[in-house]
């Protein structure tokens, strides 16, 4: 019987961190400074076909980012300059397994 419960509670902890997983695999990895992966999310940004630094999904509800397109000074996060060379970082467009999603704004960018 001491055997039935200890399987029971080893049962219902492996069932509560199962339950747990998808939902941290789906918190954005951008930190409250505007930073994925040591990337400041604000500046000059190329798109790219493949190999991106960045994988971006433009969504237009609950984004990870709100972002602006400016055409000089993107220093603020979430103002971005696309560019042809010259970049501080590269993204490439997916539909599936994002690293971000964001969405375009007129005013008020940054982190969701």
């Amino acid at each position: 019987m001491r055997y039935v419960h200890r399987f029971g509670a080893v049962f219902i902890a492996a069932l509560l961190m199962l339950t747990m997983i998808p939902t941290a695999s789906a918190a954005t990895q951008i930190n409250a400074d505007g930073y994925y992966k040591g990337i400041r999310l604000a500046g000059k940004v190329k798109v790219v076909e493949h190999f991106g630094d960045i994988k971006v999904k433009v969504v237009d509800s609950f984004p990870d980012l709100r972002v602006k397109v400016v055409s000089s000074f993107p220093d603020d996060v979430g103002e971005w300059q696309f560019v042809d060379y010259g970049e501080d970082f590269t993204i490439q467009f997916v539909e599936s397994f994002p690293d971000i999603r964001i969405k375009y704004v007129d005013s008020f960018p940054g982190v969701e």
